[in-house]
């Protein structure tokens, strides 16, 4: 702690507080960040990138001597262990829906001592999420979206996606198991009950790697969905709707509403 005493040396050992702190234009606070962060892009150039999601570069985030590391999740939990036993002050947030991303931002800006800035921040995001669902509201129908966050195994959506499905104007496939905060506890074991609630839309967002529709469409006993038969197969971009920050209210609801508004406009046909 210095000056303000609030942080002044912060390590982001994923996107999110990294995309966050941007926004709240309290950038000069943080010392290193996650390979991952694409958001925002300048981040990547001024940044140095001292950790992945499960691995970390503890020497290196020592020789930068933070006084916060901010993670997400029990995955980072290795992580947070050493950091700690090197004396660094450690947050791991672990929410996992749309109203823990929004309590996330207004935690995140009271910690660096910007508590208007981030509550403005989150009004601007929560604001955001109701023009969205007011226009879903105006849509005719609602189509039933699988959301695939892996394909080998085969894993469903987390629950800040099934909402984010629900505000954008359509019903997860899988309720039940987005409430399960564990991706392991997601995992399907053949692809027999995607086929079975005969989805409109699949969405698809592979961590880490570009989502391939034919792939999918090739799966035994999937030309019978709906979605395979009408081509409704899209990929939304990984950074914009699998990190549980800024951006999945932002444009991943948007990316989200966009293939269920031209959905809508296909069936009329």
């Amino acid at each position: 702690m210095a000056r303000d005493g609030y942080p002044q040396r912060i390590v982001c050992l994923t996107e999110e507080p990294t995309e966050a702190l941007y926004a709240l234009g309290e950038q000069d606070r943080i010392v290193g960040i996650s390979g991952f962060t694409v958001r925002p892009p300048r981040a990547r150039k001024e940044k140095p990138k001292v950790s992945a999601f499960t691995s970390a570069k503890i020497g290196e985030i020592l020789k930068l001597e933070p006084d916060l590391a901010i993670g997400f999740s029990d995955i980072q939990a290795d992580i947070a262990r050493e950091l700690i036993k090197a004396g660094v002050e450690v947050w791991i947030s672990n929410h996992r829906s749309v109203d823990g991303i929004l309590a996330y931002i207004r935690r995140l800006g009271a910690m660096v001592g910007t508590h208007e800035k981030a509550e403005a921040y989150a009004q601007r995001a929560e604001a955001h999420i109701a023009t969205v669902r007011a226009a879903a509201a105006k849509l005719p129908r609602r189509p039933k979206v699988y959301f695939e966050e892996w394909d080998e195994p085969i894993i469903t959506g987390i629950r800040w996606v099934a909402e984010l499905v629900g505000i954008a104007g359509g019903d997860d496939c899988f309720p039940e198991l987005a409430r399960e905060s564990l991706a392991k506890q997601r995992i399907l074991p053949n692809g027999d009950e995607v086929v079975r609630r005969a989805p409109d839309i699949i969405l698809g967002s592979w961590c880490g790697k570009r989502f391939r529709p034919e792939k999918v469409a090739a799966r035994p006993g999937w030309d019978t969905i709906p979605a395979v038969r009408d081509g409704e197969l899209h990929e939304i971009k990984s950074p914009i709707i699998l990190q549980p920050g800024p951006a999945a209210l932002f444009d991943g609801l948007d990316a989200i509403h966009a293939v269920i508004a031209d959905w809508n406009r296909g069936s009329e046909k």
